[in-house]
């Protein structure tokens, strides 16, 4: 994050998903990942002309921020606000961790026998990446960010070149620009 600089928001405060069965995401993200259950509200709401009944559950992160997930009432609300896309390890959430949280969430995926494709490591070069797959189908990664790439310096460059690499990459230059990669150019 660069100091002094104003943001339009200050921090997440939560991200919100559909859920077919709120106990059996209780319980992988409470029991099983260690967010506590923070809220719980029981809502009705006005939502597209008709009564909708749900369940809203907040699990928190350390910042204060948190994971929600609505359950409905209904299948046909359900239905309704339920995404319609299939599941992707690109469409999913990336959580800031150290390194004795990462090795504490990999030991828990361990211990629970979770094995592709519940579960993968990618090494990004300016981070390592645990991912696991939620009992919803969504993928929620555990990041922690290699020290090189936090150095400032490397931090201003990657800033005052993400503009031009975009341009770069949108006008069908794809060429590698990773320079934390072991296989950086493998793919040249």
């Amino acid at each position: 994050m660069v100091a002094n600089q104003a943001y339009p928001a200050n921090r997440l405060h939560h991200t919100a998903y559909v859920t077919k069965d709120l106990e059996a995401t209780r319980e992988f993200y409470e029991d099983f990942l260690g967010f506590p259950l923070a809220a719980t509200y029981c809502e009705m709401d006005e939502l597209w002309g008709k009564v909708r009944t749900y369940c809203h559950c907040f699990f928190e992160m350390g910042d204060g921020g948190a994971l929600a997930f609505f359950q409905f009432a209904t299948e046909e609300d359900e239905k309704l606000f339920v995404p319609d896309f299939p599941q992707t390890p690109f469409v999913h959430i990336a959580l800031e961790v150290n390194k004795a949280q990462q090795a504490e969430i990999e030991r828990r995926i361990a211990a629970r026998g979770l094995q592709l494709p519940e579960t993968y490591v990618l090494e990004h070069g300016y981070c390592r990446s645990v991912y696991v797959v939620d009992p919803n189908g969504m993928t929620v990664e555990f990041t922690c960010d290699d020290s090189k790439a936090l150095d400032p310096k490397v931090d201003a460059d990657r800033r005052a070149s993400a503009h031009d690499e975009l341009k770069r990459w949108l006008a069908g230059d794809w060429h590698n620009n990773n320079p934390y990669r072991a296989d950086a150019n493998a793919h040249a």
